[in-house]
């Protein structure tokens, strides 16, 4: 998933609402740069999340981002593995395919 890859949805409203996408990836690097952590530890917890979530979209794109930030992809399977015990098997599956649908690109 490239950035042309974005869903057409999320880009219509951020094309709509430029200033409402600005305020969202100014929070963003707020909440980044406020502690010790490094960008790629911040992508593999947002895979997390988004697993936990149920958020297809959002995983797929963090896990490009961890990627991108050094993440291996063992490190990036073993985020979505977190999920098992949380949240249950059948949600991390979900999520286990969704980034492997990334990854084997």
């Amino acid at each position: 998933m490239s950035e042309n890859e974005l869903p057409r949805t999320f880009k219509n409203v951020v094309e709509k609402y430029p200033e409402v996408w600005a305020a969202h990836e100014q929070l963003t690097k707020a909440c980044a740069d406020v502690g010790p952590l490094d960008r790629k530890t911040i992508e593999l917890i947002k895979i997390g999340i988004c697993v936990g979530s149920g958020l297809e979209t959002a995983t797929k794109r963090h896990a490009i981002m961890a990627r991108e930030n050094g993440a291996n992809d063992d490190e990036i399977y073993q985020a979505v593995l977190m999920a098992v015990t949380t949240i249950g098997y059948p949600s991390a599956a979900a999520g286990w395919k969704w980034v492997n649908s990334v990854l084997e690109k």
